[in-house]
């Protein structure tokens, strides 16, 4: 038996050369339903091999890898409703909301940052998915 889901809106990855390749075996994102949701964002540099050393950088590239998502669905910013933020030192969340406040300005999903121990890369000091509705 199918599910229901799979029958009504079928999965549809999400691909672009906007953002950085995954570094794993995921999609940058997928849509179903008319809801994109993205796959977890490093803050790599604009060429995805490095990273800055600093949180609001890796903050705003990886909000800017996350547009570049959801603008490849057909979605905009203001289409985002939930965001996930993981950080590996929660020291650092006040610089990392002070860069996500300017780029989300006065639009705002719901969202829930948490602290990690670790991150899948060396070097990377946040994390950040999101969910947007069409």
């Amino acid at each position: 038996m199918a599910c229901l889901r799979h029958e009504l809106a079928p999965m549809r990855p999400i691909s672009t050369t906007a953002a950085p390749n995954p570094v794993a075996a995921y999609s940058q994102g997928a849509e179903a339903g008319g809801v994109v949701y993205t796959a977890g964002q490093l803050g790599f540099d604009a060429g995805g091999g490095t990273f800055p050393s600093d949180i609001e950088s890796q903050t705003l590239n990886a909000l800017t890898n996350i547009r570049a998502i959801v603008e490849a669905a057909g979605c905009r910013v203001e289409d985002i409703v939930k965001v996930n933020v993981f950080l590996t030192d929660m020291a650092h969340f006040d610089a990392m909301n002070e860069v996500y406040k300017r780029f989300f300005g006065g639009h705002k999903p719901a969202r829930s940052t948490v602290g990690v121990a670790a991150l899948p890369r060396p070097g990377a000091l946040v994390e950040i998915d999101a969910i947007a509705a069409k």
